[in-house]
């Protein structure tokens, strides 16, 4: 069943739509702002959002742009739904990375054909991806990781990590590569925040850092997984 974020500061709307994907078969989680709604895909990444244009901490487009500066939601399908119908603010919606845009007011079996094509357009591009390593399987599609088949629980950016040193196996992966995919920054400065995700990534796979089975550490560098 898939999750799709709303986010809607209407809250007669942000009902309506809730109400009317949940009766189509869909889970929902609604949010009133923006913000609400970008603190909840970095916990746990849905299968769709939808976004209203004007928003009061932050707007749709903006907040479009934010998730797609980061490598792990490039993706997420989004959709925009606003008053607005101008020929300029869907090319600025679009523009930011929205997948499509629907204008209010709009009927209830119009917005279920449109969710339901972008889905189906993701399902058809998306391929499922398990990832292995040693005694590690990484699921990219569930974000489940085992060791010796006993799930190990990862933070957001942990995962990301943990993934992209995986995908790259015996390639050293440089500190500015993984802060610009991870974060979404390349800046020497933040390799202390690296650092400390690779810390506690390690500890929760039971590496040791003087003697790591996983995450190598290149010094001067970056770190390389081992498989």
């Amino acid at each position: 069943m898939a999750m799709i974020y709303v986010v809607e500061d209407d809250e007669n709307i942000r009902q309506l739509v809730a109400t009317a994907l949940q009766a189509f078969g869909y889970q929902v989680k609604a949010f009133e702002d923006a913000g609400s709604g970008l603190a909840a895909l970095k916990e746990a990444m849905p299968d769709l959002m939808l976004f209203d244009l004007m928003l009061p901490d932050m707007d749709g487009v903006e907040a479009v742009r934010q998730i797609r500066t980061e490598a792990a939601f490039a993706d997420l399908p989004i959709m925009i739904l606003t008053a607005k119908n101008s020929e300029l603010d869907k090319v600025t919606g679009l523009d930011a990375g929205a997948d499509d845009y629907l204008t209010k007011p709009f009927g209830i079996l119009e917005l279920k054909a449109r969710v339901q094509a972008l889905l189906r357009r993701t399902s058809r591009s998306r391929k499922p991806s398990v990832l292995t390593g040693q005694d590690l399987e990484v699921n990219c599609d569930t974000r489940d990781v085992l060791k010796n088949g006993e799930k190990i629980e990862l933070t957001f950016k942990e995962f990301e990590l943990l993934k992209l040193l995986m995908e790259n196996s015996e390639r050293v992966m440089t500190r500015s590569e993984l802060l610009n995919l991870v974060w979404g920054i390349d800046f020497e400065g933040e390799t202390r925040t690296l650092d400390m995700h690779i810390r506690t990534l390690r500890q929760k796979l039971g590496d040791d850092a003087d003697n790591p089975r996983y995450i190598h550490t290149v010094r001067g560098v970056g770190y390389r997984f081992c498989s």
